[in-house]
């Protein structure tokens, strides 16, 4: 199992999470190798799909060679983020800060990624430990509030969810962000089984990010 700095330092030089609703395990495995091959390096599950832990059970054994790192997304509690470390999820995905879903991370090293969406917030997530920040709900806060945020705080992680697309991932990137989390703007093919289309659109977020990050001129 990598450690939270090594989960976290390999999202954040892939520069996205996909987050993934999944009818079955079965379309979760089609979903992570679909990212995969698009150059995603995490994906999260949330516990909005039913038997979630099961499903990142199943991912985690799949990918337990570390091609793709596989989270737990919608974590409301403790309880359900020691469910999820132990069916193996590299990360935990909450939509707020709860102290005890990150103390529970930091007991076993698992890269805790609290929901902030006020500078109170951001302050005391950071004061309780986070290594990193989800700025949620993204279509809510915009790319101003990353750059606003990182203005006082220059040493704050933040990874952005919900209205992420790829008319405005770059913008995203060149607020500070280290990282964005999408789901139907990256996944949407799974609902007709067209799973080309997603490791098609992966590639355009990661050209897009790449480019925002500088690493690509031409």
């Amino acid at each position: 199992m990598p450690t939270s700095k090594q989960v976290l330092e390999q999202i954040s030089a892939s520069g996205l999470i996909a987050v993934v609703r999944a009818e079955s395990a079965d379309q979760a495995l089609k979903i992570a190798e679909a990212c995969r091959e698009g150059g995603v390096a995490a994906l999260e599950i949330t516990f909005t799909v039913p038997g979630a832990h099961r499903v990142i059970e199943r991912l985690a054994e799949e990918y337990r060679d570390g091609r793709i790192l596989i989270g737990a997304g919608t974590v409301m509690d403790a309880e359900t983020a020691r469910v999820a470390i132990l069916s193996g999820a590299h990360f935990v995905v909450s939509p707020y800060f709860n102290a005890d879903v990150l103390r529970l991370c930091h007991r076993y090293d698992i890269l805790a990624v609290p929901g902030v969406m006020t500078i109170k917030e951001v302050v005391e997530a950071l004061n309780a430990g986070a290594d990193v920040l989800k700025a949620f709900p993204g279509e809510i806060l915009g790319p101003a509030f990353v750059k606003a945020v990182r203005g006082p705080i220059p040493h704050a992680q933040i990874i952005p969810t919900g209205g992420v697309s790829l008319e405005n991932v770059d913008q995203w990137i060149k607020a500070g962000c280290v990282a964005v989390g999408v789901g139907g703007n990256l996944t949407a093919g799974a609902k007709t089984g067209d799973y080309a289309a997603i490791t098609s659109v992966a590639r355009d977020f990661m050209e897009r990010i790449a480019r925002a990050r500088g690493l690509i001129t031409a």
